[in-house]
């Protein structure tokens, strides 16, 4: 009996003529949008472990012994860099022979100066704004990287072929691609984060889909009553209503399918927050895709079944209790604060915790489900005490006092979703703190910091000459640095000679790193260390005005490399304290001018600058990085930061503003087909007063204020169930203090919605006030 009448649903919905068409459409958008929605949320999974694979397969595989070199080796370096704040993954390569292994997604390495590069690099190279990384990346393009060397198509690497690479310049020799890295174990704050926000992005979806299905029953609640009239029972009507509501989402999820695959093949030109995938990436995960296909008509005929629980569905007409019965309130409110009360019963969460993520998700479903049940009691509550004003105020609010659920029912999405998103709010401002760590870092004394390869001296200083003569440089501060021993043998008791460390530079760049006072060429300094010990400390022993020291002592050997070289600290030579320098370290030891020591009598030494950009140049960095490029591809440019967000805290962010972005987006949508829906539903009403005189702007502002209010009383019960969530995850992470500023947007954005919703509800809006509305059939 309940498929028959389920199928006799089906069959008024697909033969209702224009009416019952329009409001399956209406259905089918409303519920395609949640279900593009839920399949992308059911792709997640697999585009994460899809980026994993294609990681782990071109991960180099170095043995724990150097490979011996054979026909079917190479040597591999590192050559990242970056290009106006997006990273840029670059490898040279250099084949030991015909056998040598290729890197995934690359068919065969190119030649010496050639290079094979991924779609985007190659996009960015050949347009007007790539002309300086063209500069830096001074390699004949040969070839592209496909898709399983990726792990995104808007990612921007290369493989280069140097001839030049060596073990003894950085490289070393593998003999394959591919391993497996074991993901990091993840924070248990952040744990809890990922569950509640998941919560928080697919509960509107859910509520939205749960709406859709309900569209037209002002129109079906009379063709029921026809069949009441007719001689079916009550039983008999409602799983036909249930029947017209399963044709609708399953239209839907078609729709909603179709739509997905779309987006899928798009996938990839679209970008956000500097996160894309291949098409192949979006595949649903079978189990999620086939819930969401089950789950989502049995949502629709449950949810229409439980609508028609206080309806009185007779021959002569329907009846609604809900208009004479006021909503209560009893059995409303203990439900979130039960859910707040699961969420604390899983204590404190630490590093030591372990987490129930059922506990949690179900502590949120509930405090959010509350707040959805809340609505309609607080909406009715209000509405019913607002009298007088203007006339389309109270046009608006009369129409919400005859029929306020259906208003609840369209702003229940954005509600849950304000909500939700103040509690993760609290909860990010108070935990971001804990994941930030301070570097020490000065970016005001320097913005970049270069580490120089060569150990020849001559080569260092024109290293150096060059980064001065960089375009955008205000100045560089560079050192040669090595070290100094005290001379003879080791004495009875020493492991090694006491040795300190050797630093050249000029004046202006000694006074970066040590409280040097007035200082001229020739001069030198002996530098405190952190402890502010000189002569009583063991490595200062060589560190003292007056004292010999060994300049080319073979550390491993503890004999001189070669004839042994000697220097007399000067006697005039001070000490001073050391002074961090803009990378946040510490020099200690012997400080010289070049006039008082010639940079030729270091043993293998080594070189450092930080380089000092001017803030008018745009470009200064890019063109930091393009002279460190030309005088040697491996050289690393690092920038310079006083604070360095934690890597997982920073991916979970950027997952959840992605998913935040498409739920905002679903919301505006699914507010502005309630909307259309509940316009068609009042078309003749609207017919009616334009036809008595009123003017179309008083309805437009009528319009207005039906959105804005339900969507005002909505927000300001965000607000407090969000707030009394965040409390209870703030307690969950062990804080107490949280920041109210970033609270605030958030109703502004749902403000924001009215708005926009209300500016494209208005054509149609004009549309049906034409006087052909009052015609019936």
């Amino acid at each position: 009996m309940r498929a028959r009448s389920l199928a006799m649903g089906v069959r008024f919905a697909a033969g209702g003529g224009r009416e019952g068409w329009v409001r399956t459409a209406l259905t089918a958008i409303g519920v395609g949008l949640g279900v593009l929605l839920l399949l992308g949320a059911a792709s997640i999974p697999q585009i994460l472990d899809a980026r994993q694979q294609r990681g782990d397969a071109r991960v180099a595989i170095a043995g724990e012994r150097p490979i011996e070199r054979s026909g079917s080796t190479l040597l591999y370096a590192d050559a990242q860099t970056s290009f106006r704040g997006q990273s840029v993954r670059g490898v040279l390569l250099r084949p030991d022979g015909p056998g040598a292994p290729t890197p995934p997604g690359v068919r065969e390495l190119p030649r010496n100066g050639e290079m094979v590069v991924s779609p985007a690099l190659a996009e960015l190279l050949a347009a007007p704004e790539g002309k300086l990384l063209r500069e830096r990346l001074r390699f004949t393009t040969a070839g592209t990287i496909g898709e399983p060397g990726l792990v995104g198509p808007g990612e921007l690497a290369y493989y280069a072929v140097s001839d030049a690479l060596t073990t003894e310049h950085g490289a070393f020799r593998i003999d394959g691609f591919g391993s497996r890295t074991e993901p990091e174990a993840m924070d248990p704050v952040l744990l809890v984060l990922i569950i509640v926000a998941c919560v928080v992005l697919l509960m509107p979806v859910a509520i939205f889909i749960a709406t859709a299905v309900r569209f037209g029953g002002e129109r079906r609640d009379r063709r029921l009553a026809a069949l009441r009239l007719i001689g079916a029972d009550t039983r008999t009507v409602r799983w036909t209503a249930a029947g017209e509501a399963l044709f609708g989402a399953v239209c839907g999820l078609l729709l909603g399918t179709a739509l997905f695959l779309a987006v899928r093949q798009a996938a990839g030109s679209v970008t956000v927050w500097d996160v894309n995938a291949f098409p192949g990436d979006l595949t649903p995960a079978p189990a999620l895709a086939a819930l969401v296909a089950v789950a989502v008509p049995l949502c629709a005929v449950g949810v229409t079944l439980f609508a028609l629980r206080g309806v009185a569905i007779e021959p002569l007409g329907v009846v609604r209790n809900s208009v004479g019965r006021r909503r209560r309130l009893w059995w409303r409110l203990p439900l979130p604060l039960v859910g707040i009360a699961v969420l604390l019963s899983n204590g404190r969460v630490g590093d030591d915790t372990a987490v129930d993520p059922y506990l949690i998700a179900g502590g949120a479903v509930l405090v959010l489900f509350g707040i959805t049940l809340l609505l309609p009691w607080f909406v009715e509550a209000v509405v019913g005490r607002l009298t007088g004003g203007p006339v389309p105020w109270q046009l608006a609010t009369r129409r919400l006092q005859l029929g306020s659920g259906a208003a609840a029912r369209a702003v229940s999405g954005i509600t849950v979703a304000v909500a939700g998103a103040i509690a993760l709010q609290l909860f990010f401002s108070a935990i971001q703190h804990d994941f930030l760590k301070v570097t020490g870092q000065d970016p005001t004394r320097a913005q970049l910091s270069v580490a120089l390869p060569s150990h020849d001296v001559a080569t260092i200083r024109k290293m150096i000459g060059e980064f001065r003569r960089t375009e955008g440089v205000r100045g560089v501060i560079a050192t040669i640095e090595s070290s100094a021993s005290r001379p003879g043998p080791v004495r009875k008791g020493e492991d090694f000679a006491p040795t300190t460390q050797v630093t050249v530079g000029d004046c202006p760049t000694l006074g970066e790193l040590a409280h040097t006072g007035s200082c001229k060429d020739g001069d030198v300094f002996v530098v405190k260390d952190s402890n502010g010990m000189v002569e009583s400390d063991y490595i200062f022993q060589t560190a003292r005005p007056g004292a010999r020291v060994l300049l080319n002592r073979d550390v491993r050997t503890g004999e001189p490399g070669g004839a042994p070289r000697l220097w007399t600290v000067p006697k005039s030579a001070r000490v001073v304290d050391s002074r961090k320098d803009p990378s946040g370290q510490m020099a200690f030891g012997i400080f010289a001018t070049p006039g008082a020591l010639d940079t030729a009598a270091l043993d293998d030494p080594t070189a450092r600058a930080m380089v000092r950009t001017d803030p008018r140049v745009a470009d200064a960095a890019e063109y930091v990085r393009n002279t460190a490029a030309r005088i040697d591809p491996q050289m690393a440019v690092h920038t310079l930061q006083d604070l360095q967000r934690d890597k997982q805290f920073s991916s979970v962010r950027t997952g959840l503003l992605i998913a935040a972005t498409a739920t905002l987006a679903l919301i505006a949508a699914s507010m502005l087909v309630t909307t259309l829906e509940q316009l068609r539903e009042r078309r003749r009403l609207l017919s009616v007063l334009v036809a008595f005189g009123t003017r179309r702007a008083t309805l437009g502002w009528s319009v207005l204020w039906q959105t804005a209010v339900p969507v005002a009383l909505g927000l300001a019960l965000a607000l407090a169930g969000g707030a009394g969530l965040g409390v209870a995850l703030l307690r969950m992470a062990g804080k107490s203090a949280f920041d109210w500023s970033v609270v605030w947007p958030l109703p502004a954005a749902g403000a924001a919605l009215v708005v926009l919703v209300t500016l494209f509800s208005l054509p149609p809006l004009w549309r049906m006030m034409r006087p052909d509305g009052l015609r019936t059939e």
